[in-house]
């Protein structure tokens, strides 16, 4: 990832911490919940990969084209999965992002880091303002269900909607953060 180190050492442990918690969430709920949590964990756990610091670690050549082939497949799922529920539309612009910002940085293997101006503009505009419309929106919608607290009885920490939420908005911030460095 472009940028300074500690901002991305700060990425990589948001998303690792978020992806450890999605894994979490896998062992309970529905089979559509555990479903969404694992690609939430795959996003979590791919996004702490990418945003390792470039001056610690640069990946082989071959492993962009293979986080684009993870991703394209977390994509192609996500959109399968759409046909439950809508939810599973921004696990596919989070799939497509992630594919973007893969073959961005594989296609771009000399440009020094920290200089910035890869990519599509448009396209990285587009993306920047639907993760941070999301961020906005799963922020104000995050507010309500923190202060109906006192509902059905007490849930597991692996359970509660407002957790999983909290999740789907650090990795957005995530994003924004990843677009803005790309």
């Amino acid at each position: 990832m472009h940028g300074p180190a500690s901002s991305g050492w700060l990425l990589v442990a948001l998303c690792a911490v978020t992806g450890a918690y999605c894994l979490a969430r896998m062992r309970g709920g529905a089979e559509g919940q555990r479903s969404a949590a694992g690609g939430e964990a795959l996003m979590g756990f791919g996004m702490a990969a990418m945003a390792v610091p470039a001056a610690v670690y640069t990946p082989p050549a071959w492993a962009w084209p293979l986080f684009a082939a993870v991703f394209g497949a977390a994509g192609v799922h996500a959109l399968w999965a759409a046909r439950a529920g809508a939810h599973h539309l921004h696990h596919l612009v989070g799939a497509a992002a992630m594919v973007y910002m893969s073959v961005v940085m594989a296609g771009a293997p000399a440009h020094p880091h920290g200089q910035g101006g890869s990519g599509v503009p448009l396209l990285t505009g587009a993306l920047l303002l639907y993760f941070a419309g999301y961020v906005l929106l799963t922020g104000v919608r995050l507010v309500p269900v923190a202060a109906v607290a006192g509902g059905a009885g007490p849930a597991g920490w692996g359970g509660r909607p407002e957790l999983a939420r909290a999740c789907r908005l650090s990795m957005a911030i995530a994003m924004v953060a990843m677009l803005l460095t790309l």
